[in-house]
């Protein structure tokens, strides 16, 4: 069996940073994870090759060698997705998909032969052992959650390594927190379920026998889940793990109740985390209670984000307006927020109510629902029917992300961190990609852009005031960069 595993074009979107990968000539920020799990899943006998359409096309050639296309996703990439499942139809090959965007949306997808939702490691062994008799069905679907100690290592051979800015791990599933508008819980439950420390270390070493000496994000929703396990087990190990080896850093996702665990913290920092993104969502009290963000409530947002700072962790945050509690004047609380707190990447999106989830339920209730969700944070659109109105919403969003993203807001926030940020230090030498990114970034930012006297003053000021930190500044200036291209083609 010769099988195509392919993963759909993502748009320009906030999280893309294609404006930015092109400062270090890579085509994507990570590789499907999910894909090359599954391919690792996969009858060792079968022939496999990983086709992501953010890094290459996807040719008659490929289509022609293929037996079988599994193909995987998430909701942004819906569009890209439909037009290759077409196009496999058209060449008379089956099509295996799977992944959030199917488990949430399958009935849309009528091309597709066979669906394998919810967690792979229940529902593929199904399909496998049906194919292999010749019996399948169309949809294997579970209840269940599956124990993660089970899941094989990624298949890191499909990879072009070269072409990717960072490597993806998953160390858990699920979020302990039931957060109305988010459908983590609603796809992967509640109780955060955990591999090993061994599992992750080897997956660290397959990786480092790859050739990868680079950063690696843990795309776990909520990393801290089982805080235990972390301070006893995986952190230790990771800074065991990490010795003698230059070039890795990590970064991770996690709730903003981590800067109540000093302990914790520098356990992350020393094991070589150096970011964090968290859903802040609000300033508004109200506003948090009604998303049931109770993780959020009644403590001083912007006092934590400093203190995950200075403690070694840069704060990338998530923000969202249109709770049925806004008012106008949530967009200049917001920006006050961002700029004050030094959050230098900050999506900000439209609330949005996922299928599966309580927000889509009580809106589905309440004839509020308008539409399909793009899954796109920062493209201003919403599938919900906002008590402000939506043309007052997006008004004022397109105001707000204006002002975050101009550059004379932008590089002060960037100085703004800078002021407060304390790494851990570790004499990490500079890589040739990085100083080529620094002399593009002249180039681009420092001649040709018509901003370019922020740019300038920013990394005079770095070199005076926080030198060690100059790499971080010209990384943050290219970021924005990204950042203002992205508000070029959906705000401004």
């Amino acid at each position: 069996m010769k099988v195509l595993l392919i993963y759909p074009e993502f748009p320009d979107t906030f999280w893309s940073f294609k404006h930015a990968l092109k400062f270090i000539r890579k085509k994507s920020s990570a590789p499907p994870l999910g894909l090359l799990t599954v391919g690792a899943m996969l009858p060792s006998t079968w022939e496999k090759q990983l086709i992501d359409l953010n890094v290459r096309p996807l040719t008659k050639k490929d289509l022609g060698w293929a037996d079988m296309v599994f193909i995987s996703g998430m909701t942004v990439q819906r569009d890209s997705a439909k037009r290759i499942i077409s196009r496999c139809k058209g060449e008379g090959i089956p099509v295996v998909a799977g992944g959030p965007l199917f488990t949430m949306e399958y009935d849309k997808f009528t091309e597709v032969d066979h669906f394998v939702l919810n967690e792979a490691e229940i529902t593929l062994p199904e399909f496998l052992n049906d194919l292999a008799n010749g019996e399948t069905r169309r949809i294997y679907s579970t209840d269940d959650y599956p124990d993660l100690r089970s899941t094989p290592p990624p298949l890191w051979t499909l990879l072009n390594k070269n072409q990717y800015d960072s490597m993806p791990l998953q160390f858990s599933r699920g979020c302990p927190f039931n957060c109305d508008f988010c459908n983590v819980t609603a796809l992967l439950g509640h109780r955060p379920r955990i591999k090993s420390a061994e599992q992750i270390l080897v997956e660290l070493d397959g990786l480092y026998e790859l050739g990868w000496r680079s950063s690696v994000f843990f795309v776990d929703d909520n990393f801290i889940g089982n805080r235990r396990y972390l301070k006893e087990e995986l952190l230790p190990a990771l800074t065991r793990w990490r010795r003698g080896k230059t070039g890795y850093s990590f970064h991770t996702e996690a709730s903003i109740n981590l800067a109540d665990d000093n302990e914790l913290i520098q356990l992350m920092v020393n094991a070589g985390f150096n970011k964090v993104f968290i859903g802040i969502e609000t300033p508004d009290e109200i506003s948090l209670q009604e998303c049931n963000k109770g993780q959020n409530a009644n403590r001083d947002l912007a006092k934590d984000v400093k203190h995950l700072q200075r403690s070694g962790l840069e704060v990338q945050g998530g923000f969202i307006v249109g709770f049925d509690a806004d008012t106008e004047s949530i967009f200049q609380r917001q920006i006050d927020f961002i700029q004050k707190s030094g959050i230098v990447t900050a999506m900000v999106g439209l609330l949005q109510a996922p299928p599966g989830t309580k927000l889509y339920e009580r809106l589905k209730n309440e004839n509020r629902l308008s539409g399909e969700m793009s899954g796109d944070n920062v493209d201003g659109s919403t599938n919900i029917i906002p008590l402000m109105g939506l043309e007052k919403l997006r008004d004022g969003y397109h105001y707000l992300m204006g002002q975050i993203y101009a550059p004379r807001q932008f590089y002060q926030r960037v100085k703004t961190f800078l002021k407060e940020y304390q790494p851990l230090k570790v004499k990490t030498p500079l890589t040739w990609q990085q100083l080529l990114a620094f002399f593009r970034s002249i180039y681009h930012l420092g001649i040709v852009n018509r901003e370019r006297r922020y740019y300038w003053d920013l990394l005079f000021w770095t070199l005076r005031e926080r030198p060690s930190l100059f790499p971080n500044a010209v990384a943050m200036a290219i970021y924005g960069y990204h950042f203002n291209k992205i508000c070029e083609l959906y705000i401004y």
